[in-house]
Parts: structure tokens; sequence; C-alpha cells
């Protein structure tokens, strides 16, 4: 099998098992985009502009996200203090629950690789995952291609 689809099935195999692991924890009909305008939130609250740009996608594309992040009850839109008349996105308890839910299958996904593969496996393909990654003349906007974890 060529290398690009093998990882390209270890991707989509490791988003079926966090999509189990969510639903499983009441996090049902998740959208593809709401997983990284999440943590661009969950790091600090911005305009639907400001998120759009974050996430190099359209204002149009943004705002859909955002009305069914609404719709979902993972963001809210504050009046900012400064300017009452622009709205910043905060996240919801739960949206960070959502998060926190996400982040504890990482966690367990690796320590179960570990456990199947050995330590030393993993840490080496996590090392040559990460220098794939750095080639990349912005390693950050990468991220905006896992809009859909």
């Amino acid at each position: 099998m060529d290398f690009g689809v093998l990882l390209g099935l270890a991707y989509n195999q490791f988003v079926a098992e966090l999509h189990d692991h969510l639903a499983e924890r009441g996090f049902t009909h998740l959208r593809p985009a709401f997983g990284f305008a999440l943590k661009v939130l969950a790091v600090r609250p911005m305009t639907t502009s400001q998120l759009a740009a974050r996430l190099e996608i359209t204002p149009q594309g943004a705002a859909k996200t955002v009305e069914e992040m609404v719709a979902a009850g993972f963001v809210e839109r504050v009046s900012d203090p400064a300017d009452g008349r622009v709205k910043m996105l905060h996240l919801t308890d739960r949206a960070r629950a959502l998060l926190a839910a996400g982040h504890d299958f990482h966690v367990d996904f690796e320590r179960r690789l570990s456990a199947e593969s050995g330590e030393a496996a993993i840490r080496a393909l996590r090392e040559v995952l990460t220098a794939v990654v750095a080639r990349s003349d912005s390693p950050e906007g990468l991220a905006r291609t896992l809009r859909q974890v």
C-alpha cells in the first residue's frame, strides 16, 4: 500500500474512533468544521471575521460554522465590553467538555498504541510525523486542514 494512502487510512480510523468516543459521551451530530474552530476559540474569544481569517476560510463559511456551533450549544455570542456592537464568540461549558473529552481520547489513543506497539515505536512515529509536518512553509497553516477532527 502506498505510504500516503496508509497515512490517510490511519487518520480516517483515528477520526472514526474519536467520534465513537465522543458519541459515547453524548457528543453526537458533530460537524466536520467544529473541531479546529473550537480549538481556535479555546485560545481566546474572537469575532466571526477573526475566526475566518484564523481558519483561512471565507467569512461566509465561518458564519455558517458559527451558526451551527451556536445551534449545537457550543458557542455563544457575547457583546464586547469595549464596543457593544461587536459580538465575540465564546465557548460554552458544553464546548469545553467536548474539548476535554477529545483531549482524553488523544491521550488514551497514544497510550493504547504504546501498549500495542511499544513506547519506542510510538516515539519514533511521533518524530517522523513531526518531521513531515515541519517541512511545510507554514506548519501552523496545516492545522486548518484538520477542521474535520
